[in-house]
C-alpha cells in the first residue's frame, strides 16, 4: 500500500512543487482469545497472513490446524485481526497469553547471552542435511529487488521471499518493517499449509536476533540477506542449527553459520 504525497523539490537550479509515492504504514490489532495481544506499526495488506506469521514467531500456533478462526473484525477494511485457538492448543500456550512479550519485548534489561540461552531452550533447532548450490543462492538474493514493487515505488519497503530446494518461489512480501515482511510471507505458507517445503529465505535487510527466532520457528534453514547479521544473530543462528550469509562488497557472499549447506 502506498500513497501520492505532494511536496517542494529543491535542486540547485530551482525549486517546484513535486509528487512521490510514499510507503502506507498503520497499526494492526492483533487479539487473542477475545483479549488484545499486540499492536503492530506495518503497512496495510495481507492481514491475515501477518497475523498468522507473527502468532506462529510467538509460539502461539505450530500449524493453521492450532487456529479455530481468524478473521478481520469489521470487514476488509479493519485494522484488527481476531484469533481464536483450538481448545486443545489453547492449553498448550495459555501460559504464553499471560506472558505476552516474554521473547519479542524481553530485550530491555536482559543481557545478551540470557536472552539467547532463552530462546534456544523454547526452538526446536533446524535439522536438515539440504544442500543448496552457492552461485544459485546468490543470484536469488541479487534478484530479490524485481520482486519488490513497493519498493520501487516509495523507496521504503523491505521484502522478504521463501523459496523451496529447487529455487520455486513459494512467497513474498513487502512492508515498511523487515519483522513485518517476514511474517507474511511465512504466514501466507501456513495458511496454504505449505511452510513445510520452505528452504531459502531471502531478505531485503540486516538479521537481527527477531529474524533469526521468526526463522527458525518457521524451520527454513538458510537466511540470505543483503546487510550482515548482528552479533546476536549468529550467537542464535548456531545452536538453532540455521545458515546465515549476506553479501560482501564485489561479488559473492559471507557465509556466518553452518556453512555446510551452501556447495
Amino acid at each position: 500500500m502506498h500513497h501520492t504525497s505532494t511536496f517542494r523539490h529543491w535542486h540547485p537550479n530551482g525549486n517546484e512543487a513535486a509528487e512521490l509515492h510514499v510507503i502506507g504504514e498503520e497499526p494492526l490489532a492483533i487479539r487473542v482469545q477475545g483479549n488484545p495481544y499486540a499492536v503492530i506499526m506495518r503497512t496495510p495488506g495481507m492481514e491475515i497472513e501477518h497475523a498468522t506469521g507473527f502468532c506462529l514467531a510467538e509460539g502461539l500456533i505450530d500449524t493453521r490446524d492450532d487456529i479455530q478462526t481468524i478473521a478481520l473484525c469489521d470487514g476488509a477494511d479493519t485494522n484488527t485481526v481476531t484469533i481464536t485457538l483450538k481448545p486443545n492448543r489453547l492449553g498448550l500456550v495459555g501460559p504464553n497469553l499471560d506472558r505476552r512479550g516474554y521473547i519479542s519485548q524481553s530485550s530491555c534489561g536482559i543481557c545478551g547471552k540470557e536472552l539467547v540461552e532463552d530462546l534456544v531452550s523454547q526452538i526446536t533447532p533446524v535439522t536438515t542435511d539440504l544442500h543448496l548450490p552457492t552461485k544459485r543462492c546468490y543470484d536469488h538474493l541479487e534478484q530479490l529487488v524485481d520482486h519488490q514493487p513497493l519498493r520501487w515505488k516509495t523507496k521504503a519497503a523491505h521484502a522478504a521471499a521463501i523459496y523451496d530446494a529447487h529455487f520455486q518461489r513459494l512467497s513474498v512480501a513487502e512492508d515498511v518493517g523487515r519483522h513485518n515482511a517476514l511474517d507474511k510471507a511465512v504466514g501466507q505458507l501456513v495458511q496454504q499449509d505449505r511452510l513445510q517445503a520452505a528452504a531459502l529465505l531471502t531478505l531485503s535487510s540486516r538479521v537481527s536476533y527477531e529474524m533469526v527466532q521468526k526463522t527458525a520457528r518457521a524451520k527454513i534453514p538458510v537466511i540470505l540477506a543483503v546487510s550482515r547479521p548482528t552479533q546476536m544473530a549468529i550467537s542464535l543462528a548456531q545452536p538453532l542449527g540455521l545458515t546465515i550469509a549476506c553479501f560482501d562488497r564485489r561479488d559473492g557472499l559471507f557465509i556466518f553459520t553452518h556453512p555446510q549447506r551452501l556447495v
